[in-house]
Formats: structure tokens, sequence, C-alpha cells
């Protein structure tokens, strides 16, 4: 779906006031850490903390705004501040605006700055890739999200809650996929593949048989999938037919989310950034990665692909910076901060 908005929800009201040394606190939640950052109205980091992964759908959004909490009040005793101007959140599982919308109002209770904004955590990786809010960013970790954004305000972006909503991909997507291939060239139902033999092993057992009965009575936890990703790229590159066939199935996905939102946002005849970025993307697999490329360059020529490397709470600063017209000089500082 497309917003003609900015793509955040934004909370405002009374607050307490922000010492004048401190303009933006910046978060990025994913599911698994939490980056935090005070930043001064010229760009000097006063403080960084790490914390918890975000997780609403699985504590609710009130002990996952806790979690926040501790990461957030850590950053601001290092800083000396009680408070910001801006509050710039780039959060995990805010897929959807309205989910957007309640989480700001639950960051903006906390009274952590008078004003809020809230967007989904792809957009961090988007803003920490570019050096204007202009582009499009497709992040491929456990999941698979694409958002594009230029500097008028306009953004593209998907709903990316899984199959529900027509997604492919991403790491747990990917190893759901090998392991359905696997277990159907075992028992005869599919075609032959080294994946077979080549998952189950990396658990140290000798069939998919014994890997399904692993994982259904829960003696492998669910979140070791995971680890079954690898095992696919690395049975790729040895050539096996199926396993490269899936990999290629993820760059059409990746190449497809890009297309579709250049399209949405009048950039496909633009120079314009693709941001990759998430575990799966910013490997580097080379078979994935080329095929990325091909294909951006038969459907979208203009397209400048670059894996981003920096870390998503630069965008997210970036993004707070944005929001209360910081200068050009003090982008510069905090980029620098955060690349050096």
């Amino acid at each position: 779906m497309t917003s003609s908005g900015s793509g955040a929800a934004t909370a405002a009201g009374p607050g307490p006031a922000a010492p004048a040394t401190a303009s933006v606190l910046a978060v990025d939640a994913g599911n698994s850490k939490t980056d935090v950052a005070v930043v001064a109205a010229d760009g000097q980091v006063l403080a960084t903390a790490r914390g918890g992964g975000f997780q609403p759908p699985v504590v609710g959004v009130r002990q996952a705004v806790d979690m926040l909490a501790e990461a957030v009040g850590g950053a601001f005793a290092e800083a000396g501040v009680t408070s910001v101007a801006h509050v710039s959140a780039c959060l995990a599982n805010a897929d959807l605006p309205v989910e957007e919308e309640q989480l700001a109002a639950a960051l903006h209770a906390r009274a952590w700055g008078p004003t809020v904004e809230v967007r989904n955590d792809t957009f961090a990786i988007l803003r920490a890739g570019v050096e204007e809010p202009h582009g499009v960013a497709v992040v491929c970790g456990a999941g698979i999200n694409c958002v594009g954004m230029r500097p008028d305000g306009r953004v593209a972006r998907f709903p990316a809650i899984g199959r529900l909503s027509g997604d492919w991909g991403g790491g747990g997507g990917l190893a759901e996929e090998a392991v359905w291939h696997a277990a159907r060239a075992e028992d005869g139902r599919g075609v032959p593949t080294a994946l077979a033999r080549a998952l189950p092993a990396h658990f140290g057992l000798d069939s998919m048989y014994a890997l399904i009965e692993a994982l259904h009575l829960k003696h492998l936890a669910h979140e070791r999938r995971h680890e079954l990703t690898p095992v696919l790229f690395a049975t790729a590159a040895d050539g096996d037919p199926v396993a490269r066939a899936l990999v290629d199935r993820l760059a059409e996905e990746v190449v497809t989310m890009a297309v579709v939102a250049l399209t949405r946002l009048d950039l496909l005849d633009e120079e314009t950034p693709i941001l990759l970025g998430g575990g799966v993307l910013a490997a580097r697999h080379p078979q994935l990665d080329d095929r990325v490329r091909e294909l951006l360059t038969a459907r979208a020529p203009k397209a400048v692909p670059q894996v981003v490397t920096e870390s998503p709470v630069l965008g997210a600063a970036l993004l707070g910076l944005d929001r209360v017209g910081a200068g050009a000089e003090v982008h510069e500082r905090v980029r620098a901060y955060f690349t050096s």
C-alpha cells in the first residue's frame, strides 16, 4: 500500500521541556536487539545504549516499551538529560500505520520528548544508506520488507506481515522452503536434492525424518530453524538445482518489491539508490547478489543497488534530525560518529 503522508505515526502534546543540548532520541528496535542514541542539537552523540529485542506481538505493547525504557534510561543517564526535543523511533513489528500510531502513543506517554515519530524499522536502514530521504530499501532478515521515500514526504510501503500479505522470502521463509523440498526429496514425492542430506546433517541427524521429528516434538527450538538458511546458500553454491532455484526466487522477490516501490514513487526513470539490508542480503551471497543486480539492470536500469553496512540507529537519528530541521553539518557529524 502507498501512503501520501510521511509514512510515520506521530504524537504531540505537552511534555517536559527538553534540555538545550538534547535534540533527538534515536531508537532502532529490532526483534533481537535495541539500539538507542541521544543526539545534541549540534550533532554530537551524547550517549548510546543497547537493550533487548522489541516484540509487542509476543509480550504486549506495554512490556515491549518497558524493555525500550531500560535502554533509554541508560542513555539518558549517560548523557545527563531527562528528555529530548524529539523522539525518532524505528521499530520492528510496526508493520501497519495503525500499529505505528499505537506505538507512538505508547512512547509519547513516557514523556521522553514532546514529539514522537514512529516508523517501521526498514525506514532506518533506508535513511542510514542515503544522504537525503530519497530511495528504496529492501530488507531481508528473518522476514522480508521494502519501503521507499522521496524528499517531498511521499512513501511507498508494504504490510510485510508474511504470507497473509503476499510475502515470500526472508531467512525464516527460505528455511521453511528448504525443509519442504528436502522432506519431499527423501520420501519420493519430490525431485532429488542435496538439501535432504545437508539440512539434517547440520544438527547431527541422519535423515529428514529425524529432523522433522525433532522440530515437530520441539527437541530443536523453533528459532533454530533460521540456522538452515546458511545451509541452503552453501548447498546452492555447491550447484544443487533445487537450492539454486530457491535463491533465484528470492532475488526475483527482492527486485519485484523494489520495482513496485520505484513505480509507486515515480522514480523508475530517475537514478535512485536501492539499499539492500538485513542479514541475508548483507551477507553478499554471490548468486543472490549477482542475480539481484542482473534483474535490476533489466527492469530498472537507473536503479543503483548498494548494500547498507551502516548501523540502523544512524538512520533513526537522521530521520529525527530531518524532522527538527537540522542542517547538513549536523547530519554529517552524526554520520561520521556512526561510520568512524
